[in-house]
């Protein structure tokens, strides 16, 4: 009995040298509830692709419906870009036409407020005048309060935008000027303002009202 042992041993000990060099392969463990349960068997087998499982290509059609959606999509990207620079162009026209109804705006509005100041300026002059009779000594109290009131309507005069040109002691500018006097003096300069009969002013960057002036040739 003990020797029966010892020889099953030695053929166990060599059948799992043999297991040992078998090339390495799946191993599955058999287990159908039959006689050959618990037995040990080995798997090498090529597993085969059946066409049906094969991918399959595009149709050509479906490549055209590509193609046609890529021309599509170039279309509406033109299209977009179209509109955009007709979308700016608008804008531009917009803002040029609101910048020129502003300037027409303005140009009517101060149109409308010199034909206002010119009718003021024959009352400054009057003021001017009534000033220029009274010497320093003859002064009153009332000829003070008069010149205060000119003083004051100039300012408010200048707060709007109409200042006096001070034309004495520049060149003619038609421009600008009036001769009504045209004199010799070889003591002078050549086409000189040498006296204001009428003062002119300007209204902002416009002429109110031209001076009246004596000019030397």
């Amino acid at each position: 009995m003990a020797k029966r042992s010892m020889n099953e041993k030695l053929k166990n000990l060599k059948q799992e040298q043999e297991d040992s060099k078998l090339p390495a392969e799946q191993k599955i463990l058999v287990t159908d509830g039959d006689e050959r349960a618990g037995t040990e068997a080995y798997i090498d087998e090529e597993i085969e692709i059946k066409p049906e499982d094969r991918p399959k290509p595009i149709p050509k059609k479906n490549r055209r419906g590509g193609k046609k959606i890529q021309a599509e999509l170039e279309a509406a990207r033109e299209e977009a870009e179209g509109n955009k620079e007709k979308y700016t162009r608008l804008l531009s026209e917009f803002d040029n036409m609101r910048a020129r109804n502003q300037k027409e705006n303005a140009e009517m509005s101060d149109k409308g407020s010199m034909e206002a100041l010119k009718k003021i300026l024959p009352v400054i002059d009057n003021l001017e005048r009534a000033l220029d009779t009274v010497s320093e000594e003859e002064k009153n109290s009332f000829e003070e309060g008069v010149e205060k009131i000119y003083k004051q309507l100039m300012d408010t005069l200048e707060e709007m935008g109409v200042v006096p040109m001070n034309a004495v002691g520049k060149e003619f500018d038609p421009t600008y000027h009036n001769a009504v006097i045209h004199e010799e003096d070889e003591n002078q300069g050549e086409n000189l303002v040498t006296e204001e009969m009428q003062k002119g002013y300007m209204y902002k960057d416009q002429v109110l009202r031209h001076a009246m002036v004596k000019v030397v040739n």
